[in-house]
């Protein structure tokens, strides 16, 4: 948004905002944020940074974990969340004494994969299209301890309300796609979100009901640069969430809030540009796909399984990564087919919009390395010509669901646990390296917090155990 601190200082003044809020991403893909008066955002904020403790948003170790965060001047919006009229601006994070960009943070590891991209003169941009879906809950409640282990989730329009006595117009399971008012209780706040990141400078598509017939919705929007579309997976977050508040509603992104009921994804759609021209686009291939699309996707196939060890860094990812639902459990690539981990579009037939999309991943990721990870894969497969066909990775244009079981085995099939994902990830790696982008040392913390959640979760009774298991 701005080019220099003058003119960002020009346009605080003249607005009358009185507080400037920074906001950066802990390891995890979480905002954290810290806030100054405006007063305070001057040169020596931009020669100095903000310090912070690094250790405690799992970037630095705790012997050494000074560092500072400096703002974009590019990404400045106001925050109408804070009741005190506030510009807020997203950075990333630097050593707290050379000033030098911290290569572990998670924004500079997108930007260092970019970078790679031109390095390797394949093209000058990467495109993306990350799809939001989520639920909305009316009522969120969770207990964990020695002796107990519970939650409850509610809302307004399932259809386990329906003798409550109250409006009678409920959604039934699986049966929410595209559902119309009354019975899309969320339209309005829906509306509100999309307002509110479009005066934030988020350019909005569209946004709909799901297929989860309890709260399920989407948000979606433009393709973007690489940067701009994590800058603005953040702010889609930040806007769901604040406002379902002011609706007394509560979003959730997590992958599987329910049990029988459709999961919460976040498709990539991509494509590579030069020059400004789409580089996956031909007139004659596969689904308008160019040769080298194809080998891109090679590589995203190849590395699939080592891929969701960061598109998919959660327990819960893996209760959605089951057969149904659309759930894309193995490495192929079809036309149009959703069970397939990457899906062309039938729609996207132009040159300016032929593209794929990666449908495995979920929001539990850190957006900035779900993207990096993806790129750093893909130029894999553009740079050792890696050929998804030749792979066995499809093209399969029919339901795999009615193969039989025998059948589905040739198809390789992606990690359905954390744990193998992070096996995946530690026997495939060296991909992630190439050009300095990734570091051997962060993606072993990285696997070890990882385990660290698996070994919580596993540990832990089930509740259903005891329905199980009680009377043993």
């Amino acid at each position: 948004m701005f080019k220099t601190i003058e003119e960002a200082k020009r346009h605080i003044d003249a607005n009358g905002y009185q507080i400037v809020d920074l906001k950066f991403s802990d390891l995890w893909g979480k905002w954290r944020h810290v806030t100054i008066p405006k007063s305070q955002f001057n040169e020596q904020l931009f020669r100095d940074g903000v310090g912070f403790d690094g250790s405690s948003v799992g970037l630095k170790s705790v012997s050494s974990g000074d560092m500072v965060i400096l703002p974009d001047l590019k990404t400045a919006f106001c925050d109408t969340f804070c009741e005190h009229p506030t510009m807020s601006f997203i950075c990333s994070a630097y050593e707290a004494d050379s000033k030098k960009p911290f290569a572990y943070d998670p924004r500079n590891i997108a930007i260092r994969a970019e970078e790679h991209l031109r390095s390797s003169g394949i093209a000058d941009e990467s495109i993306w299209g990350p799809e939001y879906e989520f639920y909305v809950f009316n009522q969120v409640e969770f207990e964990n301890s020695v002796n107990t282990a519970s939650y409850r989730v509610d809302c307004l329009e399932a259809d386990w309300n329906s003798s409550m006595g109250h409006h009678g117009h409920y959604i039934p399971l699986h049966g929410g796609y595209y559902a119309i008012r009354p019975k899309d209780q969320f339209h309005d706040m829906r509306t509100e979100m999309c307002l509110e990141l479009e005066a934030m400078g988020v350019e909005v598509k569209y946004h709909h009901h799901e297929v989860g017939g309890p709260g399920q919705c989407e948000i979606e929007t433009p393709l973007f640069g690489i940067l701009d579309a994590g800058d603005s997976c953040q702010k889609v977050k930040y806007v769901a969430k604040n406002i379902a508040v002011r609706y007394g509603q509560s979003v959730t992104f997590m992958p599987k809030p329910l049990f029988g009921e459709a999961g919460s994804g976040m498709h990539f759609h991509q494509m590579l540009r030069k020059a400004g021209k789409n580089l996956f686009y031909s007139k004659d291939g596969y689904g308008f796909m160019s040769q080298l699309a194809l080998w891109y996707i090679g590589g995203i196939l190849k590395h699939g399984a080592a891929l969701l060890a960061i598109t998919n860094p959660s327990t819960n990812s893996y209760r959605r990564l089951i057969p149904g639902y659309e759930a894309p459990i193995n490495a192929f690539f079809s036309l149009g087919n959703r069970s397939a981990a990457i899906r062309v579009p039938k729609y996207a037939d132009q040159e300016d919009t032929a593209r794929f999309e990666f449908r495995p991943p979920d929001a539990t990721c850190n957006v900035y390395l779900a993207l990096a990870a993806q790129l750093m894969a893909g130029i894999d497969g553009i740079l050792n010509k890696i050929d998804p066909t030749a792979e066995g990775f499809g093209p399969f244009d029919v339901n795999l669901f009615s193969w039989s079981e025998e059948e589905r085995k040739k198809i390789k099939a992606l990690p359905t646990s954390l744990d193998q994902a992070c096996d995946a990830l530690e026997q495939d790696h060296e991909f992630l390296l190439a050009g300095g982008v990734f570091d051997k040392f962060q993606l072993e913390d990285w696997v070890k917090s990882l385990r660290q959640q698996h070994t919580s979760v596993n540990n832990r009774p089930h509740p259903f155990e005891m329905s199980l298991y009680y009377d043993a």
